[in-house]
């Protein structure tokens, strides 16, 4: 199985290395699209090590092929989850916005879409997450249910990336084409 993993700014990128690591020890093939922002808590080598496979950030890479990545990796995953995801990114996908290489490929994919959010409780409650979330869910964007334990502001509240299980589980069953109903 071909898995697409989107990484985003939030300090639970770090949780999205052992998703990375679990998804190759089922034999899965994992490809990593991070935004900049990510990189600011997680290194591109470390999934590289992780995935066994490039790591993919820019929108235009020096040395890129003459297919646009965020098309060829768009048509290339049989799942796109994005952990953790914020709520800036949910906000961009919900709306169509792609300034970069994860939120392009987000508009490009073709497969199921997971999103696992991770914030702090009050952007998580807030009303305009809260419709993207719902107008996203519409359009088939499956969610994985925040967490409730201690943020990294200093809370403790809901809005802390799910746990890993939970995740993992959520991506199996989309790849079966089950659905959450």
């Amino acid at each position: 199985m071909n898995i697409l993993l989107g990484v985003t700014g939030s300090i639970a990128a770090y949780k999205a290395a052992d998703l990375a690591r679990r998804f190759v020890r089922r034999g899965w093939n994992v490809k990593v699209v991070m935004t900049r922002a990510a990189t600011r808590f997680v290194g591109e080598w470390t999934f590289r090590s992780l995935s066994r496979n490039p790591v993919y950030v820019e929108m235009f890479p020096e040395n890129g092929d003459w297919r646009p990545d965020h098309i060829s990796l768009g048509e290339w995953p049989d799942v796109f989850l994005i952990a953790p995801c914020t709520a800036n990114v949910i906000a961009k996908l919900a709306h169509g916005l792609a300034d970069d290489l994860l939120t392009c490929t987000a508009l490009a994919v073709t497969a199921p879409v997971i999103v696992a959010p991770a914030m702090n409780d009050r952007m998580w409650a807030h009303p305009a997450t809260q419709a993207n979330v719902v107008l996203l869910t519409s359009r088939g964007v499956s969610f994985v249910d925040v967490g409730t334990g201690d943020l990294a502001c200093g809370y403790q509240a809901q809005g802390r990336l799910a746990d890993l299980d939970a995740i993992e589980n959520k991506v199996i069953t989309m790849a079966k084409g089950e659905t959450d109903e």
